[in-house]
């Protein structure tokens, strides 16, 4: 048996994810079933074989571009100095990673909870109340320079969904109220919160139910022209990641929150304020869900709608557990999923393949990851002899 290594077990889940979702695209394919029975065997592996190449064609080609596409576009652009087509030949991995942004933050929020022993479900309700504060200091502050114009906008998300975040923190601390439950109904409240007032006092136009568009001071920097979407959004989710495995394993605060996290009995014992971590913890957690919030809103939509989040908050917990809850697997697994969510499009539009069939890859994955032993027997992997050489970082259960 092969040795198992950290990363093995989520990259071979990957993988084993993508070959189920090809059997699935296979075995629902319309030809596929029509031609069954009809045409020989031979021919029917090959039509099965085609359809499942077209798949993760375009899949790929959705996700990083064409690169039969791309070297023409260059070779034009080295002989006219026109870069057109070039920017758009790499428009799809630019999406990918502008995907990718909010799924960075996310990850990070929920990793963060995680590694302090809580289990952050209310993500997407602060990434809510992050845009909310976000879109109203974007269009109601007007007259500032732009870089401060920016980030105060910014400032305004992080702390609005830090607090929000820190209420349940503060009344696991006080009360002994689980968070789980807590994060869930503030997911609800904030749900209604951001209807009422995109529907009343923050509604820019009568029955759009979506704010005023944000200055053009607030918004974030392009580096591409169009249709070309990447915007300074990414190397701040990069920064952040960076911040937040500075702070868990160069700090004392950070310290504290993982040996909290690991025995908060101990940490008592050691002299830790474990109250005050549980704060902490859950207002930085909150601080990054809304951070994908806010540059969302001043990156891509430039304003806050109804239906504002793709569901990247919770989509965030995934992404924790595929990412072993380290910063660096965190952004890893967020950049496949925007991978992912950009391929997807371009399946669905021109293979024709729902693009719920990317949704079944992200979950067979999750299923995988959850499951390690599923993977071990498939390839016939070493178990780990130590708990340290296959850290999983989780929190701890209901009756912690």
């Amino acid at each position: 048996m092969r040795k198992l290594t950290t990363f093995t077990v989520p990259v071979l889940a990957v993988l084993t994810a993508l070959l189920i979702a090809g059997l699935i695209v296979i075995v629902t394919d319309p030809e596929v079933i029509e031609a069954t029975g009809q045409e020989p065997a031979g021919q029917v592996l090959k039509l099965a074989g085609q359809k499942a190449w077209q798949a993760y064609v375009t899949l790929f080609e959705g996700a990083f571009g064409s690169p039969a596409r791309i070297t023409s576009a260059f070779g034009e652009w080295r002989s006219s100095g026109n870069p057109r087509k070039l920017y758009s030949a790499l428009r799809p991995f630019s999406e990918s990673l502008v995907n990718s942004v909010p799924y960075i933050f996310a990850g990070l929020a929920v990793a963060l909870g995680f590694r302090a022993g809580l289990f952050n479900i209310g993500a997407e309700g602060q990434l809510v109340i992050g845009g909310l504060c976000t879109a109203y200091v974007g269009y109601a502050v007007t007259g500032l320079p732009a870089l401060l114009h920016v980030s105060l906008a910014l400032l305004a998300g992080i702390v609005g969904a830090g607090l929000w975040g820190a209420v349940p923190g503060y009344l696991k601390a006080r009360t002994g109220a689980h968070e789980v439950i807590n994060t869930i109904m503030f997911n609800y409240i904030a749900f209604k919160l951001s209807e009422w007032l995109l529907n009343g006092p923050m509604e820019g136009m009568k029955g759009t139910a979506r704010t005023p568009e944000i200055a053009p001071t607030a918004v974030l920097p392009r580096f591409l022209p169009h249709p070309i979407r990447f915007h300074a959004g990414f190397f701040i989710a990069l920064a952040a990641a960076f911040f937040v495995w500075w702070f868990l394993w160069k700090t004392v605060w950070g310290f504290e929150l993982r040996t909290v996290g690991a025995n908060p009995n101990a940490a008592r014992y050691g002299g830790i304020n474990v109250a005050r971590s549980f704060v902490l913890a859950m207002f930085l957690s909150g601080a990054l869900a809304g951070m994908a919030g806010a540059v969302q809103v001043l990156g891509v939509t430039h304003n806050m709608a109804l239906g504002f989040s793709a569901g990247y908050g919770f989509d965030s917990i995934a992404l924790a557990l595929l990412g072993k809850s380290h910063p660096l697997g965190v952004t890893l697994a967020a950049l496949l999923f925007g991978f992912l969510r950009a391929g997807g499009t371009r399946m669905q539009s021109v293979a024709s393949i729902p693009i719920e069939i990317v949704q079944i890859v992200q979950a067979m994955v999750i299923i995988f990851i959850a499951a390690p032993a599923i993977i071990r027997g498939l390839f016939r992997l070493r178990p780990p002899r130590r708990v340290e050489e296959e850290e999983v970082v989780f929190s701890r259960g209901w009756g912690a």
